[in-house]
């Protein structure tokens, strides 16, 4: 009974942890495309665009670089 708890709960945290990391890299995705195109053009307004969405760029690198070592540490631990 225990065995089975503790895989349904591995399986549950091992989904949930690729459902975040997907999320993550699609909303990373979306803000530096919206970032290059606040750039390209020049008033005042998309500079201040480009300025809120580099803020929030930033931390998404972040969890991807986690995300990324982690899952390069799985492999190679197995």
């Amino acid at each position: 009974m225990i065995v089975t708890v503790t895989s349904v709960t591995t399986a549950t945290a091992a989904g949930l942890a690729s459902v975040i990391g997907g999320v993550s890299l699609a909303a990373l995705i979306v803000f530096l495309i919206a970032r290059e195109m606040a750039l390209a053009r020049k008033s005042d307004v998309s500079m201040r665009i480009e300025r809120y969405l580099h803020i929030s760029i930033w931390p998404l690198f972040l969890v991807m670089g986690v995300i990324v070592i982690t899952r390069v540490l799985e492999t190679l631990a197995q």
